[in-house]
C-alpha cells in the first residue's frame, strides 16, 4: 500500500497537468490568430463584394426589395456595400490600414443584423468579435502595418 501511495505521489496531480498544458497554449503567437482572423473575416467580405459586381441588376433588385437599408437608395447602399466589402477586405488581407478598415465593415454588420437579417445574430456576432478584435489589438507581425511602423520608427518619425 505505501508503495503504491508513494508511486502515485511522483505523477503530477492534474491541477499541475493543466497548468503546464495552459502554458504551452499560452505561448501560440498572437499574430497568428491575428492573421488568421484576418484572412477568414476577408473571406467573408470578399465573397459577398464579388457577389454583387457579378450580376450588379440583381444586387440593385435586393437592396431595393429584400434588403431596405433606411435613409439610402438602393444604387446607392449597393455601390457603398459592394466598394467598402472589397476595399476594406484587401486592405485587412494584406494587413494595410487594418484598424481603419474594419470600421466600414463593423458598420456594415450592425446595419446587416439590425435591418436585414436579424435572425442570423451568431454570425454576425462572430464577424463583429473578428474586426473587433482586429480593431482593438491590431493586425500583428504578418502585416504591412507592421512592417511600415517599423520602417517609421527606424526613420524617427514614429515613437
Amino acid at each position: 500500500m505505501i508503495a503504491r501511495s508513494a508511486a502515485l505521489g511522483d505523477r503530477p496531480s492534474l491541477a499541475i497537468r493543466l497548468h503546464q498544458a495552459i502554458n504551452v497554449l499560452d505561448r501560440f503567437p498572437l499574430s497568428v490568430l491575428q492573421l488568421m482572423f484576418r484572412v477568414a473575416i476577408a473571406a467573408v467580405f470578399w465573397s459577398s463584394g464579388l457577389t454583387k459586381i457579378a450580376s450588379w441588376q440583381t444586387t440593385i433588385a435586393l437592396f431595393r426589395d429584400e434588403y431596405m437599408v433606411p435613409l439610402l437608395q438602393p444604387e446607392t447602399a449597393a455601390v457603398m456595400s459592394a466598394t467598402f466589402e472589397l476595399s476594406c477586405s484587401a486592405l485587412i488581407v494584406v494587413g494595410l490600414a487594418t484598424r481603419l478598415a474594419t470600421l466600414p465593415l463593423l458598420g456594415m454588420t450592425f446595419v446587416i443584423e439590425v435591418f436585414v437579417y436579424p435572425e442570423y445574430w451568431a454570425m454576425h456576432l462572430m464577424w463583429a468579435s473578428m474586426l473587433l478584435f482586429l480593431l482593438t489589438k491590431g493586425p500583428g507581425a504578418f502585416s504591412l502595418d507592421h512592417y511600415a511602423g517599423r520602417l517609421l520608427r527606424a526613420k524617427g518619425i514614429l515613437v
